[in-house]
């Protein structure tokens, strides 16, 4: 009963920060229906093309949550406890993240839907645009090496329900223990390959005029079902089909290499379906996969009511573990930049303003997709997090990947209202797997885009070169073993926490350069400054952390050049940005007066 109370009061709260902070921030942008949008007024089919909110919001949603928080959160909670998480999350996704994502968006549609770099051009510097450009190509070089060494790892190996024991081979698994209930990952692999084909035929029947958008949702979804049920009949076993054609590998070896021609095919993916028009493969996929996390979000909160009524449900993890966590991280900064994309991201600042901006049909839709879908992220964290809370504090999944947690949780949650475990699974991974898809080839769209800018190659040519790039420098990192053992998206995990808390930090600074310049409204300050003091404050504390504990082995540890690279680049950023609020106004933008 008391997770039950948790999420129900976590739900109320964000429910009326929507309904009042949210109109509060609507007037204080003087949003405008009337004013044509760069969607409309650009359109070009291609990269600009107008959308009805309902299917924007699923795509952005979709879009903008990732990994992040699901990882996040159960990092966070297994290092410090649930309570501190709890805490954070839900003060930054009302005061800090949602302001964030909505003040993204809306500067980009007052700048004809560029992204939030170029905000950062016009109203600080040309030299902080440029370090501006480099620092975000960076953190989405990060981002696409995380997640999608994340979910390589998702299509290979096996959980034996019974123990909560995760095994690196479905070989491993089927030696251990004749009589367990093992769920082969290969199954998830055979149903997000389904799923990634539906919103291609999706999108070519819409784009053909034979179906509408809910007419072809209609259809769709249950396909989407269908491939769930398919994968555990004919699960995917690449390791097997790795150790067929090369039997002197160790299970381990064969289960190594399969992750490996993952990460490739997924890299892959994401470079094909960045160059893709958008009614071919983002709208349609943003559409099912929107409504999909909506099923997982409803799914889990469903579960958590029956339980919590029945009492079938309690918290087994401790509150507050300490300040310090077993790898001598503390609390500050460590919290802030572990949960994430859960309560603050500045990876949103680029979804909004790189594409949720192009295909925004008006401007008073900023508010649900920009500020909205932030909360909305608030309670997928939570929910999150109260998988964790389900364990005891002995469970060897406790251990586990966040992602085979977080899907031990919805498991569970489904089963309390009957739905067997084996499928709950499926289910919870593949919903897993549709965050990080769309975050994946949204990344390497918008890494394109930026490399086109700085490699002023806006025609086909430049696509491609842009894509190739972009997908490419990701395959270094995850085709390399890490000689501790350590997954690779771990080593990268806290380089990624940190650049994408200081990425919301330069997008809230740059927000609030632009506001003051143009409106030297004193709210400027309270809405958008205090919030990006934070973000960088810790930040690059956690930075300035990182360099110090890998200083003995600077000479080899990419991971502390990489953080002092971007320790640097905020330096001049913050300089850069100050120097400008120091700069006479500019004369009052005409977009920012009601019409």
């Amino acid at each position: 009963m008391e997770m039950l109370a948790i999420v129900l009061i976590s739900a109320v709260l964000l429910t009326i920060a929507y309904l009042t902070y949210g109109r509060l921030l609507a007037r204080l942008f003087l949003l405008d229906d009337r004013t044509p949008t760069p969607a409309i007024s650009r359109r070009d089919g291609v990269d600009y093309e107008p959308c009805e909110a309902s299917p924007l919001l699923s795509q952005h949603f979709s879009a903008i949550a990732a990994a992040g928080p699901i990882v996040g959160p159960i990092l966070a909670g297994n290092a410090f406890g649930w309570l501190p998480a709890i805490l954070w999350i839900l003060c930054g996704a009302i005061f800090i993240g949602g302001v964030h994502d909505f003040a993204a968006l809306v500067a980009s549609i007052r700048h004809n839907a560029n992204s939030i770099i170029d905000v950062v051009r016009v109203h600080i510097s040309r030299r902080a645009y440029l370090l501006f450009l480099i620092f975000v190509w960076m953190a989405l070089v990060y981002i696409v090496v995380a997640f999608t060494d994340i979910t390589a790892n998702m299509f290979v190996g096996a959980l034996d329900l019974q123990s909560g024991k995760t095994f690196q081979s479905v070989a491993q698994a089927r030696a251990a223990d004749a009589g367990a209930i093992i769920v082969e990952a290969g199954s998830v692999a055979t149903s997000s390959l389904l799923y990634l084909m539906l919103p291609i035929v999706m999108g070519l029947l819409v784009k053909s005029g034979r179906l509408s958008m809910s007419q072809a949702t209609v259809v769709f979804v249950p396909l989407v079902i269908l491939a769930i049920l398919a994968g555990p009949l004919m699960p995917l076993n690449l390791d097997d089909v790795v150790r067929t054609f090369r039997p002197q590998l160790t299970p381990q070896e064969a289960a190594g290499l399969a992750v490996r021609c993952w990460d490739v095919f997924l890299l892959l993916y994401c470079a094909i379906a960045s160059v893709t028009p958008m009614w071919l493969l983002l709208q349609p996929r943003g559409q099912l996969g929107g409504i999909f996390l909506y099923a997982a979000l409803g799914a889990g909160a469903l579960g958590l009511i029956t339980g919590g009524l029945t009492g079938m449900q309690e918290i087994r993890q401790p509150a507050f573990k300490g300040w310090v966590d077993a790898e001598g991280n503390t609390l500050a900064p460590f919290l802030f930049i572990t949960v994430a994309c859960g309560a603050c991201s500045g990876f949103h600042a680029l979804i909004a303003s790189g594409t949720t901006s192009k295909q925004l049909s008006s401007e008073g839709h900023a508010k649900p997709i920009g500020y909205g879908a932030m909360l909305l992220e608030a309670m997928v964290a939570i929910v999150s997090l109260c998988c964790l809370m389900l364990l005891a504090p002995a469970s060897p999944l406790t251990k586990a990947s966040p992602n085979f947690i977080y899907a031990n949780g919805i498991s569970e949650f489904l089963g309390f209202v009957g739905l067997p475990r084996q499928l709950g699974l499926t289910f919870a991974l593949m919903a897993f797997n549709t965050f990080v898809y769309d975050t994946l080839d949204v990344c390497t769209r918008l890494g394109r885009f930026i490399l086109q800018e700085l490699l002023r190659m806006p025609g086909t040519a430049g696509r491609w070169l842009g894509t190739l790039i972009t997908a490419g420098a990701p395959v270094f990192f995850v085709t390399r073993q890490s000689a501790s053992g350590v997954p690779l998206w771990k080593q990268f995990w806290g380089l990624f926490g940190a650049s994408n808390q200081l990425l919301a930090a330069l997008t809230l600074l740059s927000v609030t350069v632009w506001l003051w310049r143009t409106r030297r409204a004193p709210w400027t300050f309270l809405v958008t400054g205090i919030g990006a003091i934070l973000m960088y404050v810790m930040s690059s504390w956690a930075l300035i952390t990182m360099i110090r504990a890998r200083w003995d082995k600077l000479g080899t540890d990419v991971v502390a050049w990489i953080a002092m690279l971007l320790l640097g680049l905020a330096v001049a950023m913050l300089i850069e940005a100050i120097v400008a609020l120091l700069r006479r106004p500019e004369p009052q933008e005409p977009a920012l007066q009601p019409a």
